[in-house]
């Protein structure tokens, strides 16, 4: 089967837009890892994952949806009121993750965690509103407003490291900034206002989904848990310094889950549209064509990255083997590239439950080998612990996404089945009696 033309015009775009970002926050890593001392670093880096998980939370509780019941409503009407919902619940969620990292940044020893929250929120704002005007297909405006956050990012940045005494907090001020000016570009080009509403009707219709949703902010807990157990148990035991190599190693590796967004942004909207019309194979068969090339094209960067760790030189590092962190990191990363698209065909059969079930019980494997091996051996092995827990979900979203896609281009089968199982359990019950 060829891959449809304009899914691959949206992919250059989008990704054209997330290489930007990706390079912008990859440049100011490394800058930052050659000026802090491993403790301020391990602190950035923090303040980073944090960013993350805000990141997970605006895609699970509004741009998802967003992105799957607009793009299933059959108007105008119905696309603006489902917007208006959930750009209300994303405002919220991106003030809850302000505060919440505000606190930890200062449970953490930073002073200035205020900045960190700022840049946080900002940052998940602006995701939520990419999503939704990707699932208006205006992907050019996107990339533009991605554009004009980059380049305002590298001179407010720049301005920052160059004059300020306290550059970490600077940093932040400067990213949170470059947010606002991202979120006002696509404003301003799309010319749409920022609709938000408390009103009953909103928060009715917010609430008549909550039954769905709230699988999906469960999963996004349990999702965090899983995927950045690893930073939080890393510094929590050991401190934000001992995180530091790791987070040096793994920011190289940071454009790999960019990657997995824009094909997210690019596949959800278009795959939710064709399981509307019940084109299951299609649906099936897309997901297992863009999980073999989001798996090969990892597992080449990541290889390629390895060429480059040896040349990494900063105080941060001390002393640790980037080239055994980069070979653990990706044991860590190629799994994430592969299980994408089956979450993907989960979510849009809003599947939202079997999802939050996958992702605890990598989050469980993950906590528990995590902390047994921080127990036993240096914080570097805390990876193989991580790797074990994405190989879990990889395995277990497969499986899923598998059977659910026999068990609805198998009705009748599925159906007998399940009567067979049924009677078989009559049949033993009565035999007890």
């Amino acid at each position: 089967m060829k891959l449809p033309i304009h899914l691959v015009r949206r992919l250059v775009l989008m990704i054209g837009g997330e290489a930007m970002q990706s390079g912008f926050h990859f440049a100011l890593n490394i800058m930052l890892l050659h000026m802090l001392s491993a403790q301020g670093y391990g602190l950035f880096a923090i303040a980073m994952v944090m960013g993350g998980v805000g990141l997970s939370y605006i895609r699970s509780l509004t741009a998802v949806p967003a992105s799957i019941w607009m793009s299933k409503s059959t108007n105008s009407a119905g696309v603006d009121a489902h917007d208006v919902a959930f750009g209300t619940a994303a405002v919220v969620v991106a003030l809850l993750m302000a505060l919440g990292t505000t606190v930890l940044m200062h449970l953490l020893g930073d002073p200035n965690g205020i900045a960190a929250g700022c840049f946080v929120g900002a940052w998940s704002l602006r995701s939520h509103m990419r999503t939704a005007f990707f699932a208006r297909r205006q992907q050019v405006i996107v990339s533009i407003s991605d554009a004009a956050f980059t380049i305002a990012g590298t001179v407010l940045a720049g301005l920052a490291i160059w004059f300020a005494k306290d550059a970490l907090q600077s940093v932040f001020y400067a990213l949170a900034a470059a947010n606002v000016i991202g979120i006002f570009a696509l404003v301003r080009l799309a010319r749409r206002t920022i609709r938000i509403s408390f009103r009953m009707p909103t928060r009715r219709r917010y609430a008549k989904l909550w039954r769905q949703l709230c699988w999906s902010a469960f999963s996004a807990t349990t999702t965090n848990i899983q995927g950045q157990c690893l930073a939080l148990l890393v510094a929590g035991i050991a401190g934000p310094a001992a995180y530091a190599p790791l987070a040096a190693v793994i920011v190289f590796f940071a454009p790999l889950r960019i990657i997995s967004l824009a094909f997210v942004n690019m596949t959800q909207p278009e795959l939710a549209k064709l399981m509307r019309q019940n084109e299951t194979r299609r649906v099936w068969t897309q997901a297992k064509i863009w999980a073999l090339v989001m798996g090969l094209g990892g597992l080449a960067y990541g290889c390629a990255i390895l060429f480059i760790l040896p040349m990494i030189k900063s105080q941060a590092l001390q002393g640790a083997s980037v080239e055994f962190i980069g070979l653990l990191a990706i044991v860590n990363f190629v799994p994430v590239m592969l299980y994408v698209m089956p979450r993907i065909v989960l979510e849009i059969m809003g599947d939202f439950r079997i999802v939050a079930f996958i992702t605890m019980g990598g989050a469980i494997v993950g906590l528990a080998l995590i902390a047994i091996v921080l127990s036993v051996a240096s914080p570097t092995w805390a990876l193989l612990g991580s790797a074990v827990s994405e190989v879990f979900v990889l395995v277990a979203s497969w499986y899923f996404a598998h059977h659910r896609m026999w068990n609805i281009e198998h009705p009748d089968q599925s159906r007998n089945s399940r009567l067979g199982s049924w009677r078989r359990a009559v049949t033993f019950a009565s035999a007890k009696r």
